[in-house]
């Protein structure tokens, strides 16, 4: 860094301290948070310490090259001027002195902490809007996941690595044939097969597929060939680091989405199929109005079952017969099982009442429908039968291999030649020398 005359000044704020009477041995620096946005005091222990130390009356005046330096918040800048106030500390800057304890101090002040957070307000935003603008076009540099490839120009193109591509498209075809994540990663662990990822410098390394891995590709709108900003939202809460968390947004809030943009490995209809898919195996009826993972079993109500005493999920046990057990009180708290129902006379009812339901007319054209498809997979049949048929016919009446042979060695042999060839060849002499 070259440019320090910020620091400097900051710095020279010890000799405007000695000017008004304080002695070296009286002063002290902060500095801690150089380079710590002052958005918020979480992350900085030396706002934090001022403020203790105003607290216990150790300090006689904050000296700041601007007071907005102090905090771009007003949460943490009004409880910094009623400290001082009470406490008698003055808060000066380059533009003059200042005392909360009064009128036209604590206004003053008030007025340039309230106008250092809408300048934080506006400086976001004015960024936000030319990157936002910049995303809109699709020209917004974003991180490609394994298997895209951006060159030195910008241009996007599919990674080089046929297995690299092979693989990502694997993950694709095996989840639209199994149609759930755990069926990928059996069927990739049954074959020893790993995924291409990125690792923390760019470079593709291969790794064990898991949950997180095969479900990070199959959302990921990359490989769809559209390039996505805004997926994610900051939440309310932070870590501990004082990082804002993030949670995912529904495809309709995305902000921008600009198809087409990337070389695809699936089209969008089916990247949107997929989505439902994932949506829908997530085992939440009575909330998302999802099911859950269609899984082997005899029950009809798996997964969309709830207790009515407790109000929780039903799960299925098939030992000694199916039925419906309401153990969530049993493995979460530690109590008695709830209930236990057979599975066999539920599901009997609950065909009858669909079936009941269903009009006699929409029974019919499902029989028509389903006629017209016997036939169309007869004619089919017929149609395959007899091609079979005509290629067996044209095979029979071809000649084959040996007789074909037979007659280009002839044809080639000079010594079957009649006519003025034979004597032609003979004249030339060569017919002797064989």
């Amino acid at each position: 860094m070259t440019n320090q005359e910020s620091l400097r000044l900051q710095y020279a704020l010890r000799q405007r301290a000695n000017d008004f009477g304080w002695d070296d041995t009286n002063i002290d620096v902060v500095d801690a948070d150089l380079g710590l946005s002052g958005s918020t005091a979480a992350h900085r222990e030396g706002f934090k310490d001022v403020i203790a130390r105003v607290t216990l009356g150790e300090i006689g005046i904050i000296l700041s090259y601007e007071v907005t330096r102090l905090a771009r918040n007003c949460s943490d800048w009004y409880p910094l001027l009623d400290l001082c106030g009470y406490r008698q500390c003055l808060i000066a800057d380059r533009d003059g002195v200042y005392d909360p304890g009064s009128t036209n101090g604590r206004l003053l002040l008030g007025l340039k902490g309230t106008i250092s957070e809408v300048e934080l307000h506006t400086l976001r935003g004015r960024l936000t809007a030319g990157l936002r603008a910049k995303a809109e076009r699709g020209e917004l540099t974003l991180l490609l996941p394994a298997g895209l490839e951006r060159d030195t120009n910008g241009v996007v193109s599919k990674d080089p690595s046929r297995e690299v591509q092979q693989r990502i498209s694997l993950v694709f075809t095996t989840f639209l044939e199994g149609g759930s994540v755990g069926k990928v990663i059996r069927s990739f662990r049954d074959r020893a097969l790993s995924i291409p990822r990125r690792d923390r410098f760019g470079d593709i390394a291969w790794r064990t597929p898991s949950a997180s891995m095969i479900s990070g590709i199959l959302r990921n709108p990359a490989y769809a060939g559209a390039f996505v900003y805004g997926r994610t939202k900051s939440c309310r809460t932070s870590y501990a680091s004082g990082k804002l968390k993030t949670a995912r947004c529904p495809m309709a809030e995305w902000k921008v989405v600009v198809k087409d943009r990337y070389p695809a490995y699936i089209d969008w209809d089916g990247f949107e199929r997929i989505q439902a898919m994932l949506r829908d195996n997530h085992a939440e009826y009575q909330r998302n109005q999802t099911r859950g993972v269609p899984r082997e079993g005899a029950a009809i109500l798996q997964g969309i079952t709830w207790c009515g005493r407790c109000g929780h999920k039903m799960s299925i046990q098939y030992k000694g017969g199916s039925r419906y057990v309401c153990n969530s009180l049993l493995n979460h708290q530690g109590k008695t099982l709830c209930q236990h129902l057979p599975a066999d006379p539920i599901d009997a009812q609950v065909v009858a009442a669909f079936f009941a339901a269903i009009a006699p007319a929409e029974v019919e054209s499902w029989r028509r429908a389903l006629n017209a498809r016997q036939q169309t997979d007869e004619a089919l049949d017929r149609a395959e039968e007899q091609s079979r048929l005509s290629d067996c016919a044209i095979r029979h009446s071809w000649p084959n291999d040996n007789i074909i042979g037979s007659i280009l060695t002839i044809a080639s042999s000079p010594l079957s030649w009649s006519g003025d060839g034979k004597e032609r060849y003979a004249n030339s002499g060569r017919l002797k020398r064989r």
